[in-house]
């Protein structure tokens, strides 16, 4: 029977080596390497959007020289497997519960509410999205929690977070492996790990990536929806909780029409706000349900009369094309990677976007350089 399955396994891995082979040989867009050299010595992220990408084939190998050479021992793997993922789930959990004083997660649908003070009716200031994490500093007769969490102090209830032990178990589960770059004001993410692959786009120093797998010089990470490799030297990996998000971010000038703020413009992005928290779902369109990056921009602009198209590349090419410089609250920032054009964000003044970016983080506000921005385009003409 063991001869059998290892029969079957076999060539269930010939089959998957030859799709992955096809997979592989694909066309990818480009940053030219005349313009940007080296791995990280990259003068500064702005880069000039009217710069043109070029598409190049780069197909992949992958080696299969290694062969059984004697019998497996099933269970004896199986129980090495499972001593190392227990131990990874308590290192990681001991790892979190360092980072705060009083850990509280917060255990609700969709996301919790932050007040700058206690009671139902007061001003909400953020919100904390499920399974985020935070300290507590005080519980007060009512229930109410002073917590902090990201660059948010407010209060939340605290029947809605689990504390003790209930929040180091429930951290083992919810909490993510982080890349934040250091050590470089630019990084490359490439598209295979290896220094002559080709570069998918670039990120800032201080800027966060999710790992999903950590090799000796590489890490592969995900950036929205796209997968890549960065340099291992120049990240720090560590196990991290979801972050409250603010809902108090002024728009620069946003009543002041000289700097290009419109009433039509400001109005767009207090509404955009409302959303900020709520859940990432790939072909969504529901601002509180789930919506993906293009059907969160175009469901935004339906709610102030405008029609735009429904995917981020067919977005980008509505309005006109404008230079980053340019960009003014209410733009739209396009990003992407070996296939061009596969991500929209609206900017919102003070050098941010608003964006649904991934099913982890969902609608969120980034710096406008957290990666390369491909495009701009104005939809608004006023």
């Amino acid at each position: 029977m063991i001869k059998e399955t290892l029969k079957f396994s076999t060539l269930c891995l010939v089959g998957s080596l030859i799709f992955a082979t096809n997979v592989a040989n694909v066309n990818a867009a480009t940053i030219s390497d005349d313009k940007i050299s080296g791995e990280y010595s990259v003068a500064g992220i702005t880069l000039s959007l009217d710069q043109y990408y070029d598409f190049t084939s780069d197909a992949s190998r992958i080696d299969s020289t290694e062969a059984i050479t004697k019998p497996l021992s099933f269970t004896s793997a199986l129980t090495e497997d499972n001593q190392e993922a227990n131990q990874d789930e308590q290192k990681k959990a001991k790892e979190i519960k360092s980072k705060y004083e009083n850990i509280g997660i917060a255990v609700v649908d969709n996301h919790l509410n932050i007040r700058n003070k206690p009671g139902e009716n007061e001003k909400i200031i953020g919100k904390l999205p499920k399974n985020a994490g935070c300290k507590i500093y005080k519980v007060n007769k009512d229930g109410w929690a002073k917590i902090k969490s990201g660059k948010v102090t407010g209060y939340v209830m605290s029947s809605f977070l689990a504390t003790g032990e209930k929040a180091s178990e429930l951290a083992e589960n919810v909490g993510s492996q982080v890349a934040t770059v250091k050590d470089t004001a630019t990084l490359r993410v490439r598209e295979e790990k290896n220094k002559n692959s080709t570069t998918l786009t670039l990120v800032p120093e201080g800027e966060e990536l999710e790992v999903k797998q950590v090799y000796d010089d590489w890490v592969k990470v995900t950036i929205d929806q796209d997968t890549g490799y960065v340099a291992k030297d120049y990240v720090s990996i560590s196990y991290e909780l979801d972050k409250a998000v603010s809902v108090q971010e002024d728009v620069e000038g946003e009543t002041d029409t000289s700097n290009g703020v419109t009433t039509v413009r400001s109005s767009m992005i207090s509404y955009a706000k409302q959303f900020l928290g709520n859940p990432y779902v790939w072909g969504g369109t529901s601002l509180t349900h789930g919506t993906d990056c293009s059907g969160f921009v175009m469901s935004i602009y339906s709610h102030f009369g405008y029609s735009i198209s429904r995917t981020s590349r067919a977005q980008s090419t509505n309005g006109i094309t404008i230079n980053a410089s340019n960009v003014r609250p209410g733009d739209l920032v396009f990003y992407g990677s070996g296939s061009g054009i596969n991500h929209v964000a609206m900017y919102i003044g003070g050098g941010q976007v608003i964006h649904a970016s991934n099913p982890r983080t969902g609608i969120k506000i980034s710096a406008m350089y957290y990666r390369t921005p491909l495009k701009a385009v104005r939809i608004i003409n006023d």
